[in-house]
């Protein structure tokens, strides 16, 4: 974003300040959002540094989709204990087998011998008529009976039944439970993740706008101080006592600066607008920021301080640093305290942390190093699941159900139980119950080695986070040594450039008194005003710089989101 400043301010011009400048990848949603406070007669609502942090934390649509997320892992684990909870299932179907299914049935294989009981049609006409008739028996012939097709069951067929599972055991599961709390944690981690990314691009927008609507006020006052001394001039050339040449020299002057004063109105309506995209605010609403910026200029002096390193101009910041270059006082030249505080002095000065700040730092501070350590987790629970695949599973299963079957489909949903009978005195049940109750066990015995790679590329897994901490923690080091330099080089140029500024306005002041009295030229009002504004702009641009480096310097050491959250 720093980067994005300087672009502009050089596009622009030197007497510019711009603010910061991202893309716009995003799209606020529009639905509706919650107010802020108390708006104005106007409309305006009055907006502070707090309410926009609080604000965007709850309503940007990136971090929406990020709780999204986050419900969404919630979900997960209770999906995950829903498998050790019972299972019971209800089905029931109906089927019309229109062409039954035969099979081929051996009779001959049910019994029977060589000879068969011969019944002629004379012999029931004579049992009819009351005779008694003795039945013959025959010879079958040698050959065996072929088997016959034969279908069993009737045309309709339904069935209906209740079963219900409970698992007993299981090694994957327990561990799965586990992780599945793991992983909750890591998706709530992720989410402050964000929040701390939202939380410094809000930041930045913010003090960009402070810093681009008190240029452009400053802007507004050295137009009119301008004018001031081109209506002096132009009288002065009236009376002819200045020449035409001073009067256009302002005026050009005059001009430049107009159009200088055009372009930072609307860069600063831009990066109101970047704000408002930061914060997830729909770009109608308008807002009036109420944080000065001289509330938001850190105390200098204090913070060189916290960051253990000495004021290049005074040398004064750390209490146990001395002045520049000359020996710490509270020692004797080599002695231990001397030693060790010169020691100390170098490594601020150079940008690194002192043994007192290294022993001070945490790196669970940090959420990226919390976030690796719930991957680390997980990591371990993957690999424990892998493993827990070879034992065994047991659950115990039930059902009941009742099953029945007709010649026609009106006769199925007769539910003709036992005590049925049909108008000869038969019974005619089409509907028989049927239950179970059991155990299933399942024991791995070889899957083809598949298990034993999964625990190999899980245990890899493992290593390789294991290797990803000390990256971490080197990247982590880089970022806070990097951030630390940033924050003591832009504390100098501040330093610097408000000596500059001082310098500035008392040669542009003594410049006009000079010209006002005779002494002086038009030439030297113009440079020393040139100059001035210069000045001015670099002085807004390293407030800018040191209030991005604080930001940054938060973030590096962890202390962004904490802060946000007071």
């Amino acid at each position: 974003m720093k980067n994005n400043l300087r672009v502009l301010l050089l596009a622009a011009g030197p007497g510019l300040l711009a603010p910061a400048g991202a893309a716009l990848a995003q799209t606020t949603a529009p639905a509706a959002r919650p107010t802020l406070g108390a708006a104005t007669a106007a409309g305006i609502v009055p907006l502070s540094l707090q309410q926009a942090i609080d604000y965007a934390v709850k309503n940007k649509s990136s971090l929406l989709a990020t709780r999204l997320a986050e419900q969404t892992a919630k979900a997960k684990v209770g999906e995950i204990r829903a498998a050790g909870l019972p299972q019971v299932n209800v089905a029931a179907n109906v089927a019309d087998n229109f062409k039954l299914q035969k099979a081929l049935v051996d009779f001959g294989a049910l019994g029977g011998g060589g000879s068969a009981t011969t019944l002629t049609s004379s012999d029931i006409a004579a049992a009819q008529a009351g005779q008694t008739v003795n039945l013959g028996t025959v010879t079958l012939p040698a050959e065996p009976v072929p088997p016959q097709a034969f279908a069993f069951g009737l045309r309709y067929a339904g069935n209906t039944s209740a079963s219900v599972s409970q698992l007993l055991f299981d090694g994957a599961y327990l561990i799965g439970l586990k992780a599945a709390k793991v992983y909750e944690e890591l998706a709530k981690k992720q989410t402050q993740q964000a929040e701390i990314d939202v939380v410094e691009q809000v930041s930045k927008a913010y003090y960009s706008t402070l810093v681009a609507r008190a240029r452009l006020g400053l802007l507004a006052r050295n137009v009119q101080r301008l004018d001031t001394v081109l209506y002096q001039t132009n009288e002065t050339f009236k009376a002819g006592f200045a020449e035409k040449l001073d009067v256009d020299r302002l005026r050009v002057q005059r001009n430049n600066l107009i159009v200088e004063q055009q372009k930072a109105q609307r860069l600063t309506e831009l990066s109101v607008a970047l704000l408002k995209f930061q914060m997830g605010l729909p770009q109608d609403q308008p807002v009036q920021l109420t944080d000065s910026l001289g509330a938001a200029v850190v105390d200098a002096g204090a913070l060189r301080q916290r960051l253990g390193s000495a004021n290049f101009a005074t040398g004064g910041g750390d209490t146990n640093l001395g002045g520049v270059p000359t020996a710490p006082a509270g020692g004797t030249a080599g002695s231990p305290g001397s030693e060790q505080a010169r020691q100390d002095q170098q490594t601020a000065l150079s940008g690194g942390r002192t043994n007192q700040l290294s022993a001070t730092f945490n790196y669970n501070n940090r959420i990226e190093f919390s976030t690796l350590e719930t991957q680390q987790a997980l990591a371990g629970l993957d690999l424990a699941n892998r493993r827990a695949g070879a034992y065994p599973r047991l659950v115990a299963t039930a059902a009941y159900g009742f099953s029945g079957s007709a010649k026609n489909g009106g006769d199925l949903f007769a539910f003709r139980g036992p005590d049925s009978r049909s108008s000869n005195g038969f019974p005619n049940q089409n509907w028989f119950g049927f239950g179970n109750v059991g155990l299933a066990l399942n024991i791995p015995v070889f899957d083809g080695f598949r298990r034993k790679y999964q625990v190999q590329q899980a245990r890899i897994q493992q290593q390789t986070l294991e290797k990803g901490f000390e990256t971490l923690r080197q990247t982590i080091d880089l970022q806070d040594a990097q951030s630390r330099t940033t924050l003591i080089n832009a504390l100098d140029v501040l330093d610097n450039q408000k000596a500059n500024l001082d310098l500035a306005q008392d040669v542009a002041r003594v410049s006009r008194i000079k010209f006002q009295e005779g002494v002086g030229s038009n030439l030297e009002v113009v440079t020393a005003e040139t100059s001035l504004r210069e000045a001015q702009t670099n002085y807004y641009a390293a407030i800018y710089d040191v209030l991005v480096a604080k930001v940054d310097r938060d973030k590096a050491t962890g202390e962004l989101y904490n802060q946000a959250k007071k």
